[in-house]
């Protein structure tokens, strides 16, 4: 090899080399890069520092163009989709409401619209109904409208008007946590826990389906414990449950509504209605219509139908007498009608259209507490005859 070349190495079939010369240059190079470098990182703390002391005035820049691009984008939605701008008032109505996202997924002609309506005499709500009937979709419908109304956003509905909330909670996920060794039933005990701990009356819930990650019995318990809590926080909840005693036993509570969702039960065929309707569910087997529309095994379907018969005769076997019930239904018809008179007294109503709607709430009124009165009187009858009964069996 030439004397000039140096730093030889044989790699295979060539031979890698260099010069003298070749090695001072990249030196130089290298020089050059580092120099660059600091010379680019000074320039730049040197920018870092001017911009420093105009940080308050970015902030406000940037604040300013976030507020901008929100109100452009609720603009946008609401020239091009049917929204109307809510009112603040003491009640949750909703006329025709819509779920923001479902609504963009499905065509807007496919999707059926439901109606909410939440006062203090019916801030607690127990949404019953089959499986994928819609009841999760609705009661999210509700906390994002909500949500929407007091960042200033019109909602998807003809007629919304809300209260403020000053917090909002969610339990609607059935997902276990594997990261924090964590079940489903665990993970909503302890997310069930924070709400009851923060609750408060001017709060609003949704809780979907508390308990199934349990037995049917401690399911139910915990589920009728933690709705009697939420009760009296006196906060707006909207509860969905298949768990129809607990409709049942706290239908007559004060502060409690009842509402499902339709569906059509045939031979062959589950159709879904997603239409709200007030009181609880009325189909009892929906369970095993869905089991029937899958094709489970007849004999496997016929099994579960007799169980499920004999289970529905004991329940109805234990009911209490009715006469406890119509006085909780008389109580919670005399602070319902409290409610709607606050309501009319804040209402900007005409005269004429105040006194046809007092008077057709009275006739509500009267007659509803008609029906309760003889429930109440046909319960004594009933308890007088028993009592006469025993009497007669103790003399013979």
């Amino acid at each position: 090899m030439p004397d000039v070349l140096i730093n030889c190495y044989r790699k295979k079939g060539y031979i890698e080399c260099q010069t003298l010369d070749l090695v001072k240059l990249n030196q130089r190079i290298e020089d050059s890069h580092q120099e660059v470098v600091l010379m680019s990182d000074k320039t730049i703390e040197q920018l870092i520092e001017d911009i420093r002391c105009e940080t308050p005035a970015l902030f406000r820049v940037s604040d300013g163009v976030a507020m901008l691009d929100m109100l452009a984008s609720f603009a946008q939605l609401v020239t091009t989709s049917d929204y109307v701008r809510p009112e603040i008032t003491r009640c949750l109505a909703i006329k025709a409401g819509r779920h923001p996202i479902h609504e963009k997924a499905r065509s807007q002609e496919s999707y059926v619209p439901n109606d909410v309506y939440a006062d203090r005499q019916k801030r607690f709500q127990i949404i019953t109904g089959c499986n994928m009937s819609g009841k999760s979709t609705y009661i999210r419908s509700i906390a994002l409208m909500t949500v929407m109304a007091q960042i200033g956003c019109f909602v998807p509905a003809q007629y919304a008007s809300f209260p403020l909330v000053d917090q909002l909670f969610a339990r609607v996920s059935m997902d276990d946590c594997i990261e924090a060794n964590v079940s489903t039933f665990a993970s909503e005990m302890r997310e069930t826990a924070f709400i009851l701990r923060n609750v408060g009356k001017n709060s609003l819930a949704i809780i979907d389906e508390l308990g199934r990650g349990t037995s049917t019995r401690d399911g139910l318990a915990i589920a009728v414990s933690i709705a009697e809590a939420l009760i009296e926080s006196q906060a707006f909840v909207w509860f969905t449950t298949h768990f129809r005693e607990l409709a049942e036993m706290l239908n007559e509570r004060p502060g409690v509504g009842n509402m499902h969702l339709q569906t059509q039960v045939t031979a062959d065929r589950l159709n879904m209605l997603y239409r709200l309707s007030p009181g609880p569910c009325t189909e009892t087997s929906y369970g095993l219509a869905l089991a029937r529309v899958v094709a489970l095994p007849p004999m496997v379907l016929e099994v579960a139908e007799q169980v499920s018969e004999r289970i529905t005769q004991m329940k109805e076997q234990k009911k209490r007498g009715s006469r406890a019930r119509a006085l909780m239904r008389r109580r919670k018809l005399v602070l319902g009608l409290r409610e709607i008179l606050l309501q009319a007294h804040e209402a900007d109503m005409k005269e004429d259209a105040l006194k046809s709607y007092l008077k057709s709430v009275q006739s509500v009124f009267v007659r509803k507490m008609e029906e309760i009165n003889g429930e109440i009187e046909a319960g004594s009858d009933d308890e007088s005859h028993q009592e006469a009964i025993v009497v007669e069996d103790d003399s013979l």
